[in-house]
């Protein structure tokens, strides 16, 4: 079973099957934060909230609970909840990624999944914990 698993990957791999990582360059908008509160409980696991705009979604909200499961002291993983409000129309995202520190400054990688008709969204950004900002740039998945 085993040789026949391994047989099939291969397979496929030489087949070229390969998903890409398509966005749609018309949803592409820059998404801009304050850092409102950072803190940890347990000096290993911090929690981030941030407001600010997020391009055609008006003002947002962001809170993030970043954790390092694999012990580094470069990289690590984050969870977290946005939500907007335009007039009466409220959405919300499920957040979820990755960082590295570069120099002074985090990295973030996130996929983000919306209430905004099921939309999933790419983003990457920088955080300065030092001037308290985040910036992303943000597209849909197609």
């Amino acid at each position: 079973m085993k040789k026949l698993f391994f047989l099939l990957a291969i397979l496929f791999t030489t087949l070229g099957y390969s998903q890409d990582i398509e966005w749609d360059p018309n949803t592409t908008f820059d998404a801009v934060f304050d850092i409102d509160a950072v803190h940890t409980k347990d000096g290993i696991n911090y929690e981030l909230s941030a407001s600010g705009d997020a391009g055609p979604y008006g003002k947002a909200y962001l809170s993030y609970m970043f954790t390092n499961h694999n012990n580094s002291d470069t990289t690590g993983e984050f969870t977290g909840f946005a939500w907007t409000q335009m007039g009466e129309n409220i959405v919300k995202a499920t957040l979820q990624g990755v960082y590295r520190k570069e120099g002074k400054i985090f990295k973030m990688y996130s996929y983000d999944a919306t209430t905004d008709d099921n939309k999933i969204m790419i983003v990457s950004g920088v955080v300065d914990f030092v001037a308290q900002t985040m910036k992303f740039k943000v597209a849909t998945l197609k």
